[in-house]
């Protein structure tokens, strides 16, 4: 047996597009995934779950055939059918439905399932070509780029391996040990080099959490709380950074008379950390010039999430930390590559009056809301890639009552027979990321690269691609992108951006696009129109329901509160060998995982008579979950954590955790509230066990 080193990307939703080498062996096989000891941000270092990537890529559960629905829809009853069928029925009813409706009664429904520029974003050239209703991304990033941008003005910021050069890093609303490890070696050489001190904000003690030296454990939805009391800190004890303020902020008049009234008793009382532990961190944060903030994605995943972002952003900006190595805050550096995507996505095609409908609202769309149609037609056809959204979308039981309709025409091309897939009229296979090229960019370093097609795909899978070329030449969807080979798009982009073009980022495996140092501590300004950093943002320029966001920075009191009624809040967070719903289908990552389960503060287990291992119902008035119950002292009396997004049908009842969230949008531009929901938790006897059921 032969066996060659290849390099490669990891495509999945993660921050940190890792440099791989994959081991290709005889007969289009992989081995062993590791990490590009060459990257300087990856840095050899890559999850266990995609080190694991053979078991993805050679499950014996691949869809590997085009088919069709036979059974009732969600009956998962399909029969094989060819290629030029399956693709021929769909082109005639999405022409048959246009005809009857408009195009805007169908809609293509995509994610990040893969990150690759062509494969993530090429079905939005098929819809802007053929004036199918547009997606309003909210379903992860909405919230916290609204909150991040209001304060910046630009997806930038210090290099990420500048946390190596810290004495203190800050991980906010995140946990890169399950999500994005290789923060994690970062700031080990800060820790180990420096004496660097490692700060975790976050309402649970993670994996991060736990091997930090502070864990700041808040009540979920209170981090605007927090920023607050530390900057009326620094004021008070004369760490503000006067001169900063003045050259580079807008430094409203009334910012410190309003931090005056948000110190560390009043965040207390919202926070439920003690007066001590504010002030001790505000103290550390104060003083501390080469400060941190790695900002997670936390902050996207509760109602006030917006404001919480702005209000830890303008940290930096009160002690001045943007201006030193090591210091400042990163969320995303999605700006540095000024991607022109004409071509992969059609945008000489886009029409900005076609409707545009949330993506969290697909159960509400779904089921004929007039406000989530947007004054359109009913949504009669879908097309769905990369994305599972019966499982993933906030208020799931509604989601699938939507896909359950029989005048629904659903096409959903996928790997795997996931609950969506069930639902389907006609399921197309799809290739995985080493069975195609693609481009990608990274939100958590600086690299572009290319994962090249490494191994043929098994049986009759197709790319995203190839897919939406079939479907173009049956709609006569005409535009040049078509016409291009995966490749060639990725060629094209890469010029049409200013960026060395596609042979030659190959040979290098890969471009820095990292800023000068000046340019990313915003040293020559900030990405706003004044340059400034802007503590009282102009809200109506970021999404149109500014109108509840606080003109300053604050504590937005906009959660999903506690009530008599439903007295606990939960959180869904990431678990560590899932990535999203990825990874639930391979037999490791189940094994590690265990089963779904929540986790319940010692003093609310005691009052409720739980034991480990005890199964509990979660409900509230969108639906009920059965899980078992963990006893566990990371967290506050109050809260609840059910730890990854676990198929429906691993949980005992069959209804999966996202049937508890609501889908209400996010101020001010929208977003969905996974962290941010209110429930009541009842013993599972027998009539409870009914009711889940």
């Amino acid at each position: 047996m032969t066996l060659t080193i290849r390099s490669s990307v990891c495509p999945h939703d993660c921050p940190s597009t890792c440099a791989l080498e994959v081991e290709v062996l005889d007969g289009g096989r992989i081995g062993r995934v590791r990490g590009a000891g060459a990257n300087s941000y990856t840095a050899g270092m890559i999850c266990a779950k995609v080190g694991r990537y053979a078991e993805r890529v050679h499950h014996p559960d691949r869809l590997t055939r085009p088919l069709l629905r036979t059974g009732p829809k969600g009956s998962g009853q399909f029969r094989p059918i060819g290629w030029d069928e399956a693709l021929d029925r769909i082109a005639d009813r999405f022409l048959e439905l246009a005809r009857q409706h408009g195009p805007e009664a169908i809609w293509p429904y995509y994610y990040a399932g893969t990150m690759g520029l062509v494969m993530r974003d090429g079905i939005n050239r098929l819809r802007h070509v053929l004036r199918y209703s547009r997606q309003k991304k909210t379903i992860c990033t909405a919230s916290a780029e609204a909150g991040w941008i209001a304060g910046t003005g630009r997806f930038v910021g210090p290099d990420s391996r500048e946390m190596a050069q810290a004495d203190l890093i800050v991980v906010w609303g995140g946990n890169p040990v399950a999500t994005q490890v290789n923060v994690m070696t970062h700031i080990a050489r800060a820790r180990a080099e420096r004496g660097a001190r490692l700060v975790v904000v976050d309402p649970y003690r993670s994996g991060t959490a736990a091997a930090a030296d502070v864990h700041l454990c808040l009540r979920p939805g209170t981090d605007g709380a927090l920023a607050c009391a530390v900057m009326h800190c620094a004021f008070r004890d004369g760490h503000a950074d006067r001169d900063y303020l003045q050259r580079y902020t807008d430094f409203p008049a009334d910012l410190e008379s309003h931090l005056e009234a948000r110190g560390p008793a009043w965040a207390s009382a919202i926070t439920g950390l003690s007066v001590q532990e504010i002030e001790t961190f505000a103290r550390l944060y104060n003083t501390t010039k080469r400060a941190y903030i790695r900002l997670g994605y936390g902050f996207t995943r509760s109602r006030n999430g917006s404001a919480a972002m702005h209000a830890v952003t303008c940290l930096p900006a009160v002690t001045g930390a943007w201006a030193h190595e090591g210091g400042g805050a990163l969320w995303s550096n999605r700006a540095l590559y000024h991607w022109d995507k004409t071509m992969i996505e059609g945008l000489d095609a886009l029409d900005r009056s076609t409707r545009e409908i949330d993506m969290c609202r697909i159960g509400a769309a779904l089921l004929g809301d007039a406000e989530a149609l947007r004054g359109g037609p009913p949504v009669m056809a879908m097309l769905v890639q990369n994305t599972n959204p019966a499982v993933v979308a906030p208020d799931s039981n509604r989601v699938r009552q939507g896909l359950s309709r029989e005048d629904l025409f659903f096409v959903v091309h996928e790997q795997f027979p996931t609950e969506t897939a069930r639902y389907a009229d006609v399921l197309l296979p799809a290739t995985m990321f080493l069975e195609h090229d693609d481009l990608y960019q990274a939100g958590g370093h600086t690299h572009i690269q290319i994962g090249p097609k490494l191994i043929e795909p098994p049986g009759e899978c197709r790319s995203n691609h190839e897919v939406l070329q079939g479907l173009a030449r049956r709609l006569s969807a005409a535009h040049p992108g078509f016409e291009m080979t995966a490749m060639e798009l990725i060629d094209w982009t890469l010029r049409a951006s200013g960026w060395p073009d596609a042979k030659t980022v190959m040979e290098q495996r890969w471009v820095d696009a990292a800023l000068p140092f000046r340019e990313a501590h915003f040293l020559d300004g900030f990405g706003t129109p004044d340059k400034r950093f802007h503590f009282a943002p102009d809200w109506s320029k970021v999404g149109a329901d500014w109108r509840r966001m606080p003109r300053l920075p604050d504590h937005l009191d906009s959660i999903e509160a506690a009530s008599p009624e439903k007295p606990f809040r939960l959180m869904t967070s990431p678990a560590r060998q899932f990535l999203n719903t990825s990874f639930t289908e391979t037999p490791g990552s189940r094994a590690r995982e265990g089963r779904p389960t929540v986790l319940v503060h010692p003093q609310d287990a005691d009052r409720l008579g739980l034991a480990d291992g005890d199964r509990v119902v979660l409900g509230n008035e969108r639906g009920t979950v059965l899980v078992h119950a963990r006893r566990f002292d990371g967290l506050q009396p109050g809260v609840l954590v059910v730890e990854g997004i676990w198929p429906n049908d691993a949980f005992k009842g069959g209804i999966g955790i996202n049937a508890l969230v609501g889908d209400d949008p996010i101020p001010p531009f929208g977003g969905g509230a996974f962290h941010d929901t209110a429930v009541w938790i009842r013993t599972a006897d027998a009539s409870h066990a009914r009711e889940a059921v």
